[in-house]
């Protein structure tokens, strides 16, 4: 007979923790657990943020996942080095609990700020928020080149320190990862998809993201144009959107320059591919409006040593692996039907394809002179080939084509182009959409 999850109380102000943090006072508490305000004894007091996450999954299995993905994803975090990120101090377990430590932000959030404004009966201006995106379209571009997806922007989750004027983005959803985890323990394979439409705030996260648990780049920018509106407006995403046609309505509320309304538009696209696709293009725009001159300047690509970094946040890697594929014919309360008949996914260039982590990626993929010589077996695939194949497959069936091609190279690692090709093709719902995957790559 299970036992019901007990859960923690709070900890107590002048707690000591971990030999070495001094709780303060509580900030603030949800489902998972409670964010401390700390002092950092061997910092010299230094204030900083203690993240408890308490999960109440049932069993020592859940926990052992939980705990797992705790530490993997505060690792990654971690490796991050960024002026307008938290710093990543430390994570570790302690009477049951997983405790992160982050560098402490004196700030508020914007949704504070916006509330400051409209008791005055003031909004964000135009020009407050081009600089506004344009302060913080670097940071996404450089999580997004590190395979990370914030997955939950909003303006609760950007801050503006006392004294500094670039915003600050926190909370990356480690504490979200481990509540899908959570929730898939106590559902079946069949219902997960539903589970995992519970990531990112309704109305700022984009349709694929709540109905499939699909994340990209384009899904951050997406939820970065919700929050532009919000700050335009002074409105909940709720009333910016008609409930009917579920299409924008927030120019009925203000007014800005076409060239912005234009921008603005594209970020918030329904489906991702007429969205902007990353970070560069939408501060290019930026620029044309001759508002952003002198933008903050770019980070530059990760070198070779970020290439070991672990796996993005996004949360793929929790589809069971044994029932994923063919993804359809496991999840058949997803209704494909209802999306665009045209191709609704797309992954830039710049999202992180499949990279060559088997040595038997190594030899070279033969120039094709005739269709026979596509039948011969291969005892491996050129990267560059396999890299192309992702970024076709995804144009049909979204991000999780990444997923699809390393679990299909495992499953058939001696398939030839050709036999590797027909097996993508499989997981194509539409047989029209199968049938021209297959023509691009072999055309």
């Amino acid at each position: 007979m299970s036992q019901s999850p007990v859960v923690k109380p709070e900890i107590p102000s002048g707690t000591f923790i971990d030999n070495r943090y001094i709780i303060q006072k509580l900030l603030g508490q949800g489902g998972l657990g409670r964010t401390y305000l700390a002092f950092d004894t061997r910092r010299f007091n230094e204030p900083c943020v203690l993240k408890e996450f308490a999960p109440t999954g049932s069993g020592e299995s859940a926990l052992e996942k939980c705990r797992n993905l705790f530490k993997r994803e505060a690792k990654i975090l971690h490796q991050l080095q960024h002026p307008q990120i938290p710093q990543f101090l430390a994570c570790f377990e302690g009477d049951g609990r997983l405790f992160l430590v982050q560098e402490f932000v004196d700030g508020k959030t914007y949704s504070a700020l916006l509330r400051e404004r409209q008791k005055m009966g003031q909004v964000f201006s135009e020009s407050e928020v081009i600089q506004w995106l344009t302060n913080l379209l670097p940071i996404l571009e450089y999580i997004h080149t590190h395979n990370i997806i914030h997955r939950d922007i909003s303006p609760d989750n950007i801050m503006l320190p006392k004294g500094k004027e670039l915003p600050v983005l926190i909370d990356f959803g480690v504490g979200k990862q481990i509540a899908d985890l959570n929730e898939a323990t106590r559902a079946s394979q069949t219902s997960f998809v539903g589970k995992m439409s519970l990531v990112g705030k309704v109305g700022y996260a984009p349709r694929e993201q709540i109905s499939l648990g699909l994340c990209s780049p384009s899904s951050d920018l997406y939820a970065l144009g919700v929050t532009a509106i919000v700050l335009l407006t002074g409105r909940d995403p709720s009333w910016l959107m008609d409930q009917y046609s579920l299409e924008w309505r927030w120019d009925q509320f203000v007014r800005v320059s076409n060239p912005f309304a234009q921008l603005l538009t594209k970020l918030l696209a329904d489906t991702p591919r007429h969205r902007y696709q990353n970070s560069r293009e939408v501060l290019a725009d930026l620029a044309r409006l001759g508002v952003a001159q002198g933008a903050a300047q770019l980070p530059p690509q990760p070198q070779a040593q970020n290439e070991n970094l672990p796996p993005t946040l996004v949360n793929y890697e929790f589809l069971p692996a044994a029932t994923n594929r063919p993804f359809q014919n496991q999840h058949p309360e997803v209704n494909f039907s209802s999306y665009p008949s045209q191709p609704p996914f797309e992954i830039p260039q710049q999202f992180p394809q499949v990279q060559s982590q088997s040595k038997s990626y190594q030899s070279q993929y033969p120039t094709p002179q005739s269709q026979a010589q596509l039948y011969q077996p291969q005892s491996s695939l050129n990267p560059a080939f396999l890299e192309r194949c992702q970024q076709e497959l995804a144009y049909h069936i979204g991000p999780i084509a990444s997923l699809l091609v390393e679990e299909t190279l495992a499953e058939h690692p001696d398939a030839s182009p050709y036999q590797f090709v027909e097996l993508l093709a499989k997981e194509i719902p539409d047989s029209q959409e199968a049938f021209a995957f297959r023509q691009r790559l072999f055309s």
